[in-house]
Order: C-alpha cells, then structure tokens, then sequence
C-alpha cells in the first residue's frame, strides 16, 4: 500500500516504523529536514521536506497514486486542508485526520464529503479519555481494550502472590470459576512472551492477557490478584484537553479533584465543570497533595503535556499513601520502564492513536487493531466473509486453522451473541474474530487468512 505520512513528530515517526515493517511504500513530509534525516536514516521510506497540504509537496510525495494520506501534524488546520487538497486535487481514495481541538469535533458535519473530505478521524484526547475511564471501571486491570462495540474486552493483569490462579495450571480456571467463560490470550514473563497451553503454570509477576465479555472480567481479575475495591476518589492532575475531558466524564459518578498551575485555566474550569472541585497550585507541592488528602486517593492520574511533570508529580503522590497512580508518557520508550514501579500504569498517547489508525491500513475486513507492547503485539478484530469454498475460515473447526506461531483466537462474536473460542468452534459468516498475535511480523499471514477467494460474490 502507499501511504503518505504527513508530519514527523512522535505519532508520525512511530507509525511509519510500524507500516515499513510490513512492505508498505511509505513517504514523510514534515517541515523539520533534520528529523526526516534522522527517521530516514532509521527506517526504509522515503521523506519530503516541505509544507505538508501544498498540493506540489504533495504531488513530490506521490499523492498522484497514493492509496491514503495520514496526516498527524501538530495544526488541526493543516491535516484538514491536506485532505482537502487530497480529495479535490489528487483523488486519493483514503484520507485520515487528527484534529484535537473540541471546537472542530463539536461540530461533525464539517467532516463530511461536501464540506472537510475527511474519511477517518482521529481524535486523541478521546481516545486517551475513554482509555482512562476503562481501567477505573475495572479496578486492577493495566490494559482494557474493547471489540466489537465493547461485547468483548481483552484485559492486562499482573499476577501476585496470593491470588487463587497464581501457581496452577490454566486447565484449572474451570475449576475455579465452573459459571464464567474467559480465554488466555497470552502471558508475557520477564518480558518474554509463552503461548498459553493448558499446562501452562501462572506465576506472580507474570502479565496476563485475557478475552472475556465485561461482566466476567472482575471474576478473573479476582483470581490472578487481590481484588481492588471499586474506585471512588479521583485526583487529575492537569486541566488541558484531557484533563478536562476525563473530569466531565468521571464527574458525575465519582469524587474528582482537577489541579491545574494556571490560574486563569483553573478559573475557567471551574465554571465548566459541574461537580469536580478544581484547585489552583503545583501537583508536585507535597503540601497541597497532603491537604487535599492524597492518602485518601483511589487514583492519582497526571495527564499534562510534561512528561516529567507527570512522571515525577504521580511518584510523589504515590509515595503519599495514593492507592494508584497513571502518567501520561509521550516516549513510548519510556513506558515499560517506567510502569510496574512506584507508577502502576504509564500510558502512551502515541500508542492508543497508532492502534486506531492501524485498522484502516490492514488489509482483510479488520475492524479494530490494538497495538501492545510497544508495537511487537497487536490484538484484532477480522470478520471472516464467504464460504467454506471462498474462505481459509469459514465453516472450520479453530484447530483446523492454520494459524501463524503465536497467534490465538480468544472470542468469536456473533451477532449479540459473546462465544470464548474453544479447539472445536466453528467459524460462520460474519463472525467477528477476535485474535492476539504476539509478534506482529506474522500480520500478513492472519490478514491473508481472513481475504476472501475471488470466487466469492
């Protein structure tokens, strides 16, 4: 596929080491030469230097007969005059959009064909909002990533001491819980992913993924772990685009506090938001935490646009009795380093907006993509077309499949109908197929596997 990438900050440059990995023609444009000389000295692509919607930088880059253009710059403005530039001059069939001010998502129908052509998208904050909300829903979890409009979730969850699994065998989860159906997807240990067996022993530390429908989820939380009590007191830290947009979101149904260092914004926060209290100082001030009663916090969760800030203000208040504490990194590289210790969950912008936009590159009818563990990972949702004559799926049996090393099926849903895949179950049409790869590099292989043959109709 050829794709333009128009920007080359951190989600731009990680999405192009994801798609060149996978034979993708991939061009670059940013107006920053020393940063598309660094990427290109990195990754097989090529880069433009140059404004990113001028129609003749774009031509240079091959819009002419691109299949998409991704534009991720930092200026709303600019994506969304690319893509206009796109559709009326270059006809380019797939046009992708990050805007990030509310007062341009506020109002959809400028993203429709006859206003702003943009075909997908993506707005950030959101994503990282209902990311948030996610993991305070299901106390304990690290990740909770949903399919098929949230009928089926898959769930992180580092195994500790104490809990009823911890030391057995997966076989003896039907034992434990006869009444609830989950699947194992994957177990990563010292960072090194094992293919869950059914002898497959579940020691502490070890990081489990699992595929259940929401309401299972607590039950096999409660047996890798201690059971966390539901949240009640939250504490946000910044009062930015997400800041906010998690304070009205949480508001309502649980105890927020928002600190924010600018007295101006913490004013007017105050006047937008309903029921969260907004306090005007510096998260990193150990006396206001104390006076706020931080050791009184179910989550602590610092979301400015300074990751130091962040990291430093959430171990802090984790050293202050808060029961857990989040930081938003921008540097995914950061983020295993730093999640596990005094911060229970680092969480990378860049990473929940690469996930949404790698569904559109995927070929096959994949509908949803979650990129894990830096990019090595990623959990699908393909829907499987045709017959048993058109289709490698179909009408088969999942142990008839011939499934790349390390890929696992973890839940089929049909219609409104949750199935956790066993050895035996068969794939119909229009399933919604639910699969874990723990090395991305076998992608291809599971996207051919679900392309219907040429007889189909």
């Amino acid at each position: 596929m050829k794709i333009i990438i128009l920007g080359a900050g951190q989600v731009g440059s990680s999405l192009a080491e994801n798609l060149t990995s996978e034979a993708n023609d991939i061009t670059v444009i940013d107006k920053d030469e020393k940063t598309l000389l660094a990427l290109q000295d990195r990754l097989d692509l090529r880069t433009i230097t140059g404004h990113a919607s001028h129609p003749d930088i774009l031509r240079a880059a091959g819009a002419d007969d691109a299949d998409m253009l991704i534009a991720v710059t930092d200026s709303d403005e600019t994506n969304m005059v690319a893509c206009q530039v796109a559709y009326t001059v270059f006809h380019t069939p797939t046009k992708i959009a990050r805007v990030r001010a509310l007062g341009y998502l506020s109002h959809p129908q400028l993203f429709q064909q006859e206003a702003l052509p943009v075909d997908v998208l993506i707005s950030p904050e959101q994503l990282i909002t209902d990311y948030i909300q996610s993991l305070i829903i299901h106390p304990g979890a690290l990740q909770v990533l949903d399919f098929a409009d949230k009928k089926v979730q898959l769930v992180g969850v580092r195994a500790y001491y104490g809990g009823p699994l911890v030391g057995h065998a997966l076989s003896a989860i039907k034992q434990h819980m006869p009444s609830v159906e989950i699947r194992v997807a994957a177990i990563y240990r010292r960072n090194h992913a094992i293919i869950p067996q059914s002898n497959t022993v579940i020691e502490a530390d070890d990081e489990v993924f699992f595929v259940a429908a929401p309401k299972c989820i607590r039950a096999m939380i409660s047996e890798l772990r201690r059971l966390d009590k539901p949240y009640k007191r939250i504490m946000i830290v910044g009062g930015g685009n997400i800041g906010k947009r998690l304070a009205q979101a949480l508001e309502n149904n649980y105890q927020v506090k928002l600190i924010d260092h600018n007295t101006i914004r913490a004013h007017d926060l105050a006047k937008e938001l309903d029921n969260t209290i907004v306090l005007n100082g510096d998260a990193s001030d150990g006396t206001l935490l104390t006076e706020e009663n931080i050791d009184n916090t179910d989550i602590f969760c610092a979301v400015t646009n300074d990751e130091e800030a962040n990291i430093l203000s959430a171990m802090l208040a984790k050293r202050l009795g808060a029961r857990k504490v989040m930081a938003l990194i921008n540097r995914t590289a950061y983020v295993d380093l730093i999640q596990g210790g005094e911060i229970d969950i680092a969480i990378s912008p860049q990473q929940s907006t690469i996930s949404s936009l790698l569904a559109h590159v995927r070929r096959g009818d994949v509908v949803k993509v979650h990129s894990l563990r830096r990019g090595a990972a990623e959990a699908i949702e393909a829907i499987a077309h045709g017959d048993k004559t058109t289709s490698k799926v179909v009408g088969r049996q999942i142990h008839e499949l011939k499934l790349p090393h390390g890929t696992t099926i973890g839940a089929i849903v049909r219609g409104e109908n949750v199935i956790i895949a066993h050895h035996d179950t068969i794939i119909e049409p229009e399933d919604h197929v639910i699969l874990f790869l723990i090395d991305k590099k076998y992608i291809s292989d599971v996207e051919k596997l679900f392309q219907v043959g040429i007889t189909f109709i």
